[in-house]
């Protein structure tokens, strides 16, 4: 079976956030397994789409879910030999394997000895493949993913977290380069959502007949209940984002958004000086804690000293 050649690899922003801080956190150098999937991605035939589609289907590998563990050679031994018998589909509670993951620190950013031999060796297993989905023919891929992430050789005043995504070629033994997308909501990113579809049925409707009086009396009811609503939305705002108006939120949804850039900006410019306001407050209120704290603690010592003297 030939190699299936992967033309991007696709993990969401919070499950990438998820790794970085989970590795920049940890004390000493560390690896684990990549879990997700592998999609057959045909081409976009929007004519409004602002990326240009390719005329092939593309093979992206989507990683959903990662697990580290707390020391190197933790499933395989120093010559970068896989145990296969700690990668069984029972010990990854059934959870489809892509690959694998390194974090070193202060290295180059390109695969090791050790690691080449590792991303080798992973496919071993057969029972590992797992099926590509929306792929005109049955085809199974093999866990052949490597994410490496290094930090830079010279210390920085921010902290830095480099990463590289490869697929390892066996029929070749080499590692292909592969480009990560951020997924995210967008034109680019619409393929991910195309099969979305809704499931929730349809309110219930009261379409009984009435009076023209009673229609009157509906809409004032219906108009109080809204200003309330508008009300209450607009004290809930207020916790945010003070100043800012609920009708200007309506402007920031939908197609006419993009006219509307300078009143999401105002949102959180208003969002950032509230924030701003509880951290004075609460840096004032911990001031007058501190303060009450050094009181208690010359009137225990006043106590003490006079108690001692009787």
């Amino acid at each position: 079976m030939g190699d299936l050649v992967l033309q991007k690899i696709a993990i969401s922003g919070p499950t990438l956030a998820s790794m970085i801080q989970h590795l920049s956190s940890s004390p000493a150098d560390l690896d684990g397994l990549l879990f997700g999937h592998v999609t057959c991605i045909a081409p976009s035939t929007l004519s409004d789409d602002s990326v240009q589609s390719t005329p092939d289907s593309q093979l992206v590998a989507t990683i959903s879910s990662f697990l580290s563990f707390p020391s190197l050679l933790s499933f395989y031994d120093s010559l970068g030999r896989v145990d296969s018998s700690r990668l069984t589909l029972t010990n990854l509670n059934q959870k489809p394997l892509i690959g694998w993951f390194s974090f070193r620190r202060k290295t180059p950013l390109r695969p090791s000895m050790r690691e080449s031999s590792v991303t080798r060796s992973l496919p071993s297993n057969p029972q590992l493949y797992l099926p590509v989905q929306n792929a005109s023919s049955e085809s199974l891929f093999a866990p052949s993913i490597f994410l490496l992430f290094t930090t830079p050789l010279q210390d920085q005043f921010i902290q830095t977290c480099q990463y590289r995504a490869f697929q390892f070629q066996s029929s070749n033994l080499c590692f292909n380069p592969l480009p990560i997308d951020i997924v995210n909501i967008g034109p680019a990113f619409r393929g991910h959502y195309g099969a979305f579809s809704p499931t929730s049925a349809l309110p219930f409707l009261n379409c009984e007949l009435r009076s023209s009086s009673a229609i009157n009396e509906c809409r004032n009811e219906e108009n109080l209940i809204g200003m309330k609503r508008i009300a209450k939305d607009q004290s809930e705002l207020d916790m945010c984002a003070e100043g800012m108006q609920i009708g200007r939120l309506n402007q920031l949804i939908g197609p006419e958004a993009v006219n509307y850039t300078a009143g999401l900006e105002d949102l959180y410019e208003k969002m950032l000086c509230k924030i701003e306001s509880l951290a004075r407050l609460v840096e004032a209120s911990s001031a007058k804690v501190v303060e009450q704290e050094n009181h208690n603690r010359k009137l225990r010592y006043k106590v003490a000293r006079s108690a001692g003297l009787e």
